[in-house]
């Protein structure tokens, strides 16, 4: 039987899930659940299976992950669990603004930019970017947007602490990141030219590349050693606050997730040199958020006592008057949710409602795949995933070649994932953006 056939939908907007740890509520229109994977289901089972899970919910942007999907949220009385996190510690979006009007951006500048950003921004899985010495990178994993010198409001979190006594595991390959930071990295990573109808927008994802790599696979392997776990299992790996890892863990994401906000803070002021050069005035940063973390949070409504929640490839969203917004720009209007869609779909800025109490304070984080890479290069040949661009009149890589596994086609459509979001009221849509160019490291 289909895990679909126990689903019970909710009026709010959701679906219910009772599995065997308890219950998952699911966010996803018909149309999403109707396409949503088979293989799923035994994900969502393992959402519920870590040791102190109070409440566990997938966005409507699932799909097949780590031990987990990708758009699940979890809140645990104090175990960590890796699966939840992820390689990429601390990835996530940022959006930059401008007031250069939407006619500004001819061919000729279109193609200028993304040139100048392509030669400002290591692109692809091994890019180099800055090199640091090694007092900076501490002060870099250790400050977050605090060592940059960020405004307190345009980070979703200036600093995520970490102990004084921590340092980064000798015996993982974290160090490679001291030479990465300002660099995008592969996958689906991107920069992206947008207009809002009226104005141009600079929309990216990256996020701790080597360093949050290395450190998430050395953890990875110490969760395996002390539970006995098979290398089939290692996604299911966990520490409880009892284990000896705990605390070096709980360090190494905050210095991940740290890493990731200086390397979109970097990005930002190259493309935004890049976009004055360019187009003659620069651009402004709203916010950068993660979407791959476990961090302590505090929700009264819904838990009487802080609780680690875990998102991965899911976005917090915190509305008007949340005390965790206390004392910040946002405090009385809720922050920014920066959501991409593929390289040739819309994109969205939201706004959180107080329904995103519902969904233990998150929504999606894109659009989502629908098709894995390896169906991808199966299926799409390069002249078809090149000819799609060009239609839908998106410059790809300064007209370089599409990455395949990138193409729109991979993924779900943005607005049936939003209309997910908007009709269970979790958020509501502020800004829509229109793809101009797309840059993205070939892998």
């Amino acid at each position: 039987m289909s895990w679909k056939d126990s689903l019970r939908r909710d009026p709010g907007g959701f679906s219910r899930l009772r599995t065997e740890g308890g219950e998952v509520r699911i966010f996803m229109t018909e149309a999403l659940l109707a396409e949503a994977e088979e293989a799923l289901g035994p994900q969502i089972e393992n959402a519920r299976r870590f040791p102190g899970v109070l409440d566990a919910v997938l966005t409507p942007d699932a799909h097949h992950g780590y031990g987990v999907p990708v758009g699940c949220v979890m809140a645990t009385s104090g175990t960590l669990a890796m699966g939840p996190v992820g390689y990429d510690i601390g990835c996530g979006i940022a959006a930059l603004r401008s007031m250069v009007a939407r006619a500004e951006a001819t061919p000729d500048r279109v193609k200028d930019f993304s040139l100048r950003v392509m030669q400002r921004v290591g692109l692809g899985a091994g890019a180099k970017g800055q090199s640091v010495s090694t007092k900076r990178f501490q002060e870099i994993v250790r400050g977050g947007a605090e060592a940059m010198g960020a405004r307190r409001g345009t980070a979703e979190r200036d600093r995520i602490p970490v102990d004084e006594d921590w340092d980064v595991p000798k015996d993982s390959r974290a160090w490679r990141g001291q030479n990465q930071l300002g660099s995008l990295g592969g996958g689906n990573h991107f920069i992206e030219l947008q207009h809002d109808g009226a104005r141009l927008w600079v929309m990216f994802h990256t996020g701790s590349r080597g360093f949050g790599h290395g450190l998430a696979t050395h953890f990875f392997e110490r969760a395996m050693d002390e539970l006995g776990l098979k290398r089939g299992q290692m996604d299911l790996g966990y520490f409880t606050p009892r284990s000896k890892h705990w605390r070096s863990y709980r360090n190494a994401v905050a210095a991940g997730g740290n890493f990731a906000i200086v390397n979109r803070l970097m990005i930002g002021q190259a493309v935004a040199g890049a976009f004055a050069e360019t187009f003659g005035a620069e651009p402004e940063l709203i916010y950068e958020i993660s979407h791959n973390l476990v961090q302590e949070e505090t929700h009264p409504d819904l838990f009487e006592e802080p609780v680690w929640m875990h998102r991965k490839g899911a976005t917090r969203a915190l509305p008007a008057g949340h005390p965790m917004l206390a004392g910040t720009r946002w405090e009385g209007t809720g922050h920014p949710v920066i959501i991409p869609g593929s390289m040739g779909d819309f994109s969205y800025v939201l706004r959180p409602l107080p329904g995103a109490a519902k969904a233990l304070y998150s929504v999606n984080h894109g659009a989502g795949r629908r098709k894995s890479r390896m169906s991808a290069r199966r299926e799409i040949s390069q002249a078809e995933a090149n000819r799609r661009m060009r239609d839908l009149g998106v410059l790809v890589n300064a007209g370089g070649p599409v990455p395949i596994d990138e193409s729109p086609e991979c993924y779900k459509p943005a607005e049936e994932v939003i209309r997910a979001v908007t009709e269970a009221g979790l958020a509501e849509v502020e800004v829509r953006l229109s793809p101009i160019a797309s840059i993205k490291g070939a892998d």
